[in-house]
């Protein structure tokens, strides 16, 4: 983002985005829209963001401004539990639902995929890769253990089986127990 905009001004901006993209999915959400809700020109919104999917790509990371990189407890559990602490239920299923209407979109939208991968995604994995690979040089998890390739697998899952099988949102209480009953067993801790 170019340096015109106040961090408050930029955080504003992306708070919108988020409930707009709640409000109407992304098919629907315009940068007119955006405009008009946070009382901005297009002009600024193109200046600063360049389209509407970095736009969105940037209000989601914006709403996840810890990575898993900076999480690092000791061990492997506690970094899971503390990213899962970190978390506000009510937060998580407006987080939730949110991305279920993003992961339809990225169907039709490849530039909404790309931005999503770059800012999201990409981040995400390698703060992920960074917690698990510190778990391995501890001596928790064998380097040469298969799971360790489908842990962000096995963590999307949770968000998406836990809504599409028990018709229920994601919590704090799940993903612990998910974490200690699936996650870290297919890593080699037998909890």
């Amino acid at each position: 983002m170019a340096g015109r905009l106040t961090a408050e001004r930029a955080g504003e901006l992306y708070e919108a985005v988020l409930d707009l993209l709640r409000e109407v999915g992304y098919d629907a959400l315009t940068m007119d829209a955006v405009a008009t809700r946070t009382r901005s020109s297009k002009a600024t919104l193109y200046r600063q963001w360049g389209s509407k999917p970095e736009l969105v790509a940037r209000a989601l990371r914006h709403n996840k401004p810890v990575t898993l990189a900076e999480i690092d407890t000791g061990s492997l559990r506690g970094d899971f539990h503390e990213l899962v602490a970190r978390e506000d239920d009510c937060q998580m299923e407006k987080d939730s639902a949110l991305m279920r209407g993003l992961m339809r979109a990225v169907h039709d939208h490849p530039e909404l995929h790309r931005a999503l991968r770059e800012v999201l995604i990409e981040p995400e994995i390698t703060g992920l890769d960074a917690l698990l690979r510190r778990a391995v040089e501890r001596g928790e998890v064998r380097a040469d253990n298969l799971a360790l390739s489908y842990v962000v697998h096995m963590l999307v899952g949770a968000f998406v089986a836990r809504q599409l099988i028990e018709d229920r949102p994601v919590d704090k209480a799940f993903l612990v127990d998910y974490i200690d009953a699936v996650v870290l067993p297919a890593l080699g801790d037998p909890r």
